[in-house]
């Protein structure tokens, strides 16, 4: 078994008789992929500071890379052990930490979901997150407004594992729906026979991932003058690959998604042209006062009216924006950024 990246102690550390309780007796474990993308360090922000508001003891804990399943489902394990009254989980892989998210359900804990749904999305009692495709959408519509003629485009899909997780398919079918291209199943990304797709790539969300990725898309096709990437770092890694090409900034339209100060940063020196924010800490801020409302009187979170989760928000940033495709500038989105 892998070892855990843990916060604080779970299960397996926990002395003999030793439970994890707040002055109100409610406790709570928020499950990260990882500890160190600054997502996830802003998201813990989050959750610490309102548990310590509430009264609540909370455990973290996080795998070691973004798909470690195994490390996540000892996680809930241990949370179910020590009696949590809830979990908020940002799933490594979709489908595959469901049948441990059921047991902990049935075990009588509230399991909310964090940016990434869950597949199916009601496995989980509720699911705060970003609209992602929203996101996706967002900078493809920015993208398609800023080329005007898209008849020219050739695009570049930079995603984040084969797996394809439910975050990664959003943002990916969003991006391509504001776009104008046709979607085929909304829930699978690189089935589209457009042939402004010059192909998709994996990138782990890393800029070295996004560098190789990039390279293997202009083997293919050196001209690509659209980039989609599922993130920042892999978005920023991509033109590292363009630059070593020769490629001239003026003729590439390069998207991300997220809202990392980083990120924002490198909206501002032009190495993206837009990307799009999410808020984690208010995420798990409004995950643990739906722990807190769960533990007091059994109350259930709420979606948002039309969606089957609820919306914690999403705003594209760029210095240039387009007609009917709301925005805000690069200096709001760096007092809002986090990391």
């Amino acid at each position: 078994m892998k070892k855990l990246l843990l916060t604080c102690a779970l299960a397996a550390t926990l002395p003999a008789g030793s439970a994890i309780a707040g002055s109100h007796g409610v406790s709570a474990c928020l499950i990260t992929k990882t500890e160190t993308n600054p997502f996830f360090v802003k998201m813990r922000e989050g959750a610490v500071a309102a548990a310590e508001e509430l009264g609540i003891s909370l455990t973290t804990a996080s795998g070691q890379f973004d798909t470690d399943v195994e490390a996540q489902v000892a996680a809930i394990e241990a949370c179910v052990a020590n009696g949590a009254s809830g979990i908020l989980i940002t799933p490594a892989q979709s489908a595959a930490v469901v049948p441990a998210v059921m047991a902990a359900r049935e075990a009588g804990l509230l399991v909310i979901a964090l940016d990434t749904p869950l597949e199916p999305i009601d496995a989980a009692d509720a699911t705060f997150a970003t609209d992602n495709f929203e996101a996706g959408r967002l900078i493809g519509a920015w993208a398609a407004g800023t080329m005007g003629d898209t008849s020219g485009a050739l695009i570049a899909g930079l995603n984040i594992d084969p797996s394809q997780p439910s975050v990664g398919v959003l943002r990916n079918q969003g991006f391509m729906a504001g776009f104008g291209i046709e979607l085929n199943d909304p829930n699978r990304w690189g089935d589209e026979d457009d042939p402004r797709i010059v192909g998709n790539d994996v990138t782990q969300g890393s800029p070295e991932g996004g560098r190789t990725a990039m390279e293997n898309l202009l083997a293919i096709n050196p001209d690509i003058n659209v980039v989609y990437g599922i993130n920042e770092p892999a978005a920023a890694g991509a033109w590292e690959a363009l630059k070593a090409m020769g490629a001239d900034k003026d003729e590439i339209l390069i998207t991300g998604v997220d809202g990392g100060c980083a990120g924002v940063r490198d909206v501002e020196a032009g190495i993206i042209d837009a990307t799009a924010q999410q808020y984690p800490l208010r995420m798990a801020a409004l995950g643990i006062q739906a722990i807190a409302d769960y533990a007091a009187d059994g109350s259930l979170p709420e979606n948002t009216p039309g969606k089957n989760f609820y919306d914690t928000g999403v705003a594209l940033i760029t210095d240039h924006p387009v007609d009917g495709v709301p925005s805000i500038s690069v200096s709001e989105g760096l007092e809002l950024c986090w990391g």
